[in-house]
């Protein structure tokens, strides 16, 4: 009995893996993706201005808000 509830378990979670996202939720990460990039665009600019980077992070955190998660825009890097 085990192995068959193991099965169905198994076959569950496998089906949630191959679940495709619609054309819709595909187009709205491409256009997610596309403004996140415009953003760290912009920050890099920024900080190739001579501007502080606080002054500049906190550009990049306004105009990633409801974007990404996290406080650099879903991208943090080493420093």
């Amino acid at each position: 009995m085990n192995r068959i509830a193991f099965f169905i378990v198994a076959m569950s979670l496998s089906w949630s893996a191959v679940a495709q996202h619609t054309k819709k939720e595909v187009e709205q990460d491409i256009a997610r993706h596309r403004a996140m990039a415009e953003a760290h665009e912009a920050a890099a600019k920024c900080l190739e201005s001579g501007k502080k980077p606080d002054q500049c992070i906190k550009a990049l955190q306004t105009a990633c808000r409801g974007l990404a998660l996290g406080k650099y825009c879903g991208m943090k890097h080493v420093h």
